[in-house]
């Protein structure tokens, strides 16, 4: 099994291919036999098109264009083919001429299955304190980096049982991002979007094998993988008065070397209330779903609940602690220069650790704590707003609330299909036929989980909402993960060896410093930003239309970075979309 997926993953990897005609947008993976089927073709004038068996010589479907769409981002005329009537399992091409054809592309159940153990993997490849064998890693095994059992208080941290140049271990974690540097912040919605996969979709979500370590356990894969971050989340908490400091750093960035060759001080620091509250929810939620593995993990869901207690006591009382970097080494030394993870405003974090705490234990104080509705909002999820995660928790334990939560149940619905209907209103009339991309402020530092958000939301409001556009989330949801895979206005599939065209020089240390031509797979790009830039100052942009700044190289943080937090919503929407294809599947026999 070890082997079978190192080596299908390494094929995904190493077989790039760029023969496929330019003006071809099609998802690189493949389709569901009995969902929607859409390529974009950049032209004006397309009449026909055919799908043909991958050897070329049988012509299996033809079809006529719809009509044409203008993309107002870049002034490119785009034609939609829709093939969504043809569901015979297989490899096929697209062809317009002999000339003008795509890469084979597969029709087949479970055909984001790869891709959803892939997108899971790559957090192991992201694990800090351990060496990675070529035995789960491949080619891109590794002698471990960080053991960060010798971690210092930083002086902006520094408290009268724990003074500055105090030596704690805070083993263990997942690497953010490109860097070598781990942040509690950012763990939050991460490890919070893990362990809602297993919430959602528990019986896809176990089922997922990742050939780590674990996978012979008796804990599903995907536990395994987020118990590495949740583990060191918990060192990370001031045991003498329930403090979570904000991040584990170097002062300064590493430079492009390996994570056995990074050997910088690092520092804990400062304590936050963000921080705080996003580790309050992160643990309230794991005590939830760690509650079955008792047997297995004695003791520890008790134990992530009374650090959430504890986290929650400390923020109460230090509500006016935000992280504010520039201040901070203002008063102290080393400045530390890291990614800041600064946020002004922590009343969503407040209300995401009040709705954990409360879903967790049944406690009305903790609902009471909070303004559920502040206001007519619902803004999708990303670290820094992470409101709208209360409203799933809230709507994925419906059946377990107290009546005081019951009460406003119909309210966070409306809230979730709002922002369902806001995402996926108009579609079909975009030029590329996705969800994504319904306006420039899409395209964002992150787009790529940008995307994946969206997704996210349209498939919690297709699982616990009931309204008249049900059947639209579901294939907004997909058409976003064809936007990810490739039917995007530049043509890539933004996932490390997933696809045909492919990042191949991702800003990714690793990536970068391991002398291996394939990138690490399973690594979701940030994908297109429109100020990428001017925020990284990378020379080789070729386009200012916001949905086409991008740049597939390593100097391009603003556009080819990696993150956890991009990562994790690519394993929610994969996940899903498999779960719910198995699920219409098993309907459509019964009938």
């Amino acid at each position: 099994m070890t082997r079978y997926l190192l080596l299908s993953i390494s094929l995904l990897t190493t077989h790039i291919i760029y023969g496929q005609s330019d003006s071809i947008r099609l998802n690189q993976l493949g389709y569901y036999p009995n969902a929607t089927k859409q390529i974009a073709v950049l032209s004006d004038s397309a009449k026909t098109f055919k799908i043909m068996t991958a050897d070329r010589k049988q012509v299996v479907f033809s079809g006529k264009f719809k009509d044409g769409r203008k993309d107002s981002l870049s002034g490119k005329s785009v034609q939609i083919a829709d093939f969504s009537a043809f569901t015979r399992p297989g490899k096929y091409v697209f062809a317009l001429s002999k000339q003008t054809q795509s890469e084979p592309f597969a029709i087949k159940a479970n055909v984001y299955r790869p891709l959803a153990i892939g997108s899971l993997k790559g957090f192991y490849y992201q694990r800090v304190s351990t060496p990675l064998p070529a035995e789960f890693a491949g080619e891109w095994a590794r002698p471990a980096g960080h053991p960060d059992t010798q971690v210092q208080i930083h002086p902006s941290a520094a408290s009268d049982k724990r003074p500055k140049g105090t030596i704690i271990s805070s083993p263990g974690g997942w690497y953010d991002a490109g860097d070598y540097n781990k942040y509690i912040v950012n763990s939050g919605i991460t490890v919070g979007t893990l362990l809602s996969v297993l919430e959602d979709f528990p019986t896809t979500a176990k089922a997922l094998k990742t050939a780590i370590p674990e996978t012979d356990n008796a804990l599903p894969d995907l536990l395994d993988e987020t118990l590495w971050n949740l583990r060191w989340m918990l060192t990370m908490q001031d045991p003498n008065d329930g403090g979570v400091y904000h991040k584990l750093t170097n002062a300064k960035f590493d430079g492009m070397i390996m994570p056995d060759k990074a050997t910088s001080t690092r520092y804990v620091v400062q304590k936050s209330v963000t921080a705080a509250l996003d580790f309050t929810a992160v643990m309230a939620q794991a005590s939830r779903v760690l509650k079955p593995y008792e047997k297995q993990l004695p003791g520890l869901a008790d134990s992530c609940l009374q650090a959430a207690k504890l986290a929650w006591q400390w923020a109460e009382a230090n509500p006016n602690t935000l992280y504010d970097q520039d201040a901070m080494n203002k008063r102290f030394k080393p400045d530390v220069v890291t990614g800041a993870y600064g946020d002004k405003d922590a009343s969503d974090e407040r209300m995401w650790a009040a709705t954990e705490l409360y879903v967790t234990t049944k406690d009305d104080a903790y609902y009471k704590a909070v303004k559920l509705f502040p206001d007519d909002k619902t803004p999708l999820p990303s670290w820094a707003q992470v409101r709208t995660l209360a409203y799933y928790a809230l709507v994925r334990n419906a059946a377990s609330l107290t009546q005081l939560g019951k009460r406003d149940l119909p309210m966070v619905k409306r809230h979730l299909m709002e922002l369902a209907d806001r995402i996926s209103n108009g579609t079909e009339r975009q030029p590329y036929g996705t969800a994504m991309g319904q306006s420039a402020s899409d395209f964002i530092w992150g787009s790529s989980a940008e995307a994946a958000n969206q997704g996210i939301a349209l498939l919690v409001a297709y699982k616990y909402t009931s309204g008249p556009n049900k059947k639209q989330y579901l294939r907004s949801a997909l058409s976003n993960l064809d936007y990810l895979l490739g039917r995007n206005a530049i043509g890539y599939s933004f996932v490390t060896g997933f696809g045909t065209k492919t990042p191949l020089h991702p800003h990714h240390r690793p990536s970068i410093a391991d002398g291996i031509d394939a990138p690490v797979p399973g690594l979701l790009s940030g994908g297109t930003n429109a100020k990428a830039a001017q925020q990284d100052k990378c020379a080789g942009y070729t386009s200012t239309a916001p949905d086409e700044v991008y740049l597939d190289a390593d100097c391009s943080y603003a556009s080819n970075e990696i993150a956890i937090n991009w990562n994790a919503p690519l394993v929610y929407l994969t996940t899903a979309l498999e779960a719910l294809q198995e699920e219409q599947t098993t309907s459509s026999r019964k009938k």
